[in-house]
C-alpha cells in the first residue's frame, strides 16, 4: 500500500520517462518507510529486510547478509554486454530528529540526516524499472545496498566479500542527494570529488599543580594550545598552496578547576585532503611537530593516527558518461555543476579504487518548501521529487554503459 502522505511536486522535468514518473509515489513510500526506521552502521536489519522483500516481490535475484547487512541485486539484460554496478548506502546517523513530519524517525536518537533513505529508494526504483524492462538492458547490472557508510565503513568489507566479482564489474556509479545544490541540478566532476578522511587522537602528559606555582608544573593545556596552533602551519606553510587540505582539532579536554594546572590534555581531530600522494604525509609531519613541542616543554605524548577513507576520485570516462546523461535530464545547461568538490569524505572511494567509476551529487534542496537544512542537521530533509530524477539518471547510465564499446 502506497503512503497517503502528501508528495511534493516541485520538480517539473519532462525528460523523466512516464514509467519512472509513475514510480514516484512508490519511491516516496519506500523512502518514508526507511526514514521512520533509521538504523546505524551494520545494524540495518529492518532496512535490509524491506529491500529484500521488495526485490523478492518483483522477482529480482539478490544475495543478503553480505558484510552483515549488505545486499546485492543482480539484473541480467536480454542481451550480452558489460557489467555495471550501482551503489546505494543504507545507514543513518546518531542524531535526534527535530522535523515535525508524519514520517519522522520512530527510533529515538537516530535519524536519516544525510539522505541515505533517498539513495536506497532510488536504487530500489532503479532495480524495479530495470527488471520490468530487461529487453532494453544490455549486459548485467549489480545494485549494491551498502551498510555503514557513516562509519566504520561498509564498502571495504563488501568488496572483500566479493561483490565486484562473479560476474566481474566493469564500472560503478553512485549518487549522493545534496542539499548544497538546488533541486534540478547535478554536480559532476572529473578526478577528485571528495577528500580522504584521516583521524587522530593525542594525549599529552604533563605534570599538574597549583595555578599560582606554575614553575613546579608542566602545563599540558599550554602544550596542547601550542600544538593546535602549530598544526595549522602544515597546510599554511608545508603544502603546495594548490593542494586543498585541512587539519581540524575538533576536541580538546583538559583541567578540572580554574586554579589547577592540568596534568594531562586530550585532543581529537581529523585531516582531509584530495591529493592521494599526500597519503602518510600528515601523520609524519604532525608527529614531528607534536614531538618537538612536547620535548621543548618537558611533556610526553601518545599519538594515534589512522585513515578512515581514501579520497573519492572519479574516472574521467565514467564522469563524462554521467555528465552526458545528466545534461539530458536536467532542464538547463546551468543545471550541470562541475565545481562541486567537498572536503567531506565517502567510502565510495574504495569501490573507485577497484574499478572505473563516477560518484556524483544530485541537488535536492528546495528553500521554498523549507527543505534546505545541511546534511547531518537534526532538521535535514529534502525535496522528494528528486527521487524520480535519480532513477532516470541511473537508468539512462545503465543504457548508455551497455551500449559503450570502451569497457
Amino acid at each position: 500500500m502506497i503512503s497517503s502522505f502528501p508528495v511534493p511536486n516541485s520538480l517539473n522535468c519532462p525528460q523523466i520517462r512516464l514509467a519512472i514518473r509513475c514510480l514516484q509515489p512508490q519511491l516516496v513510500h519506500w523512502r518514508r518507510q526507511i526514514h521512520q526506521k533509521p538504523e546505524l552502521g551494520f545494524q540495518e536489519h529492518l532496512t535490509a529486510s524491506l529491500i529484500s522483500q521488495t526485490l523478492t516481490k518483483y522477482g529480482i535475484d539478490h544475495q543478503t547478509g553480505i558484510a552483515g547487512t549488505g545486499i546485492v541485486a543482480t539484473i541480467a539484460g536480454s542481451q550480452p554486454g558489460p557489467v555495471l554496478a550501482l551503489r546505494a548506502d543504507m545507514d543513518a546517523l546518531p542524531i535526534a530528529e527535530e522535523n515535525q513530519v508524519p514520517y519522522r524517525s520512530q527510533h529515538p536518537g537516530q535519524m536519516h540526516a544525510c539522505g541515505h533513505d533517498g539513495h536506497t529508494a532510488i536504487a530500489l526504483g532503479t532495480a524495479v524499472y530495470l527488471a520490468q524492462n530487461r529487453h532494453d538492458v544490455k549486459g548485467t547490472v549489480k545494485i549494491i545496498f551498502q551498510p555503514a557508510e557513516e562509519g566504520p565503513g561498509g564498502a571495504k568489507p563488501m568488496i572483500e566479500a566479493g561483490v565486484l566479482k562473479n560476474p566481474d564489474v566493469d564500472g560503478i556509479i553512485g549518487l549522493h542527494l545534496w542539499n548544497n545544490l538546488p533541486l534540478g541540478t547535478v554536480g559532476v566532476k572529473n578526478g577528485p570529488l571528495m577528500a580522504a578522511v584521516e583521524c587522530f587522537d593525542l594525549q599529552i602528559q604533563g605534570r599538574g599543580g597549583h595555578g599560582a606555582i606554575p614553575h613546579q608544573t608542566v602545563d599540558s593545556l599550554l602544550v596542547a594550545a601550542q600544538i593546535v596552533n602549530a598544526l595549522q602551519t602544515i597546510v599554511a606553510r608545508n603544502l603546495n598552496p594548490l593542494d586543498a587540505a585541512v587539519v581540524t582539532v575538533g576536541k580538546l579536554a583538559a583541567g578540572t578547576a580554574r586554579n589547577v594546572i592540568a596534568d594531562s590534555a586530550n585532543l581529537s581531530g581529523t585531516v582531509r585532503y584530495f591529493n592521494p600522494q599526500l597519503g602518510g604525509y600528515f601523520r609524519q609531519r604532525m608527529e614531528e611537530i607534536i614531538a618537538g613541542i612536547c620535548q621543548s616543554q618537558g611533556a610526553s605524548y601518545q599519538f594515534d593516527y589512522w585513515q578512515l577513507y581514501p579520497p573519492v576520485i572519479n574516472h574521467d570516462q565514467m564522469a563524462e558518461l554521467v555528465r552526458a546523461i545528466a545534461a539530458q535530464v536536467v532542464e538547463t545547461p546551468a543545471g550541470i555543476v562541475p565545481e562541486c568538490q567537498t572536503l567531506g569524505g565517502e567510502d565510495m572511494s574504495f569501490f573507485l579504487q577497484e574499478v572505473p567509476g563516477c560518484y556524483f551529487f544530485l541537488g535536492s534542496a528546495n528553500p521554498e518548501l523549507g527543505l534546505a537544512y545541511p546534511h547531518h542537521h537534526p532538521r535535514f530533509d529534502f525535496d522528494e521529487s528528486v527521487l524520480a530524477m535519480g532513477v532516470e539518471i541511473f537508468v539512462r547510465c545503465v543504457e548508455k554503459f551497455g551500449n559503450s564499446k570502451t569497457f
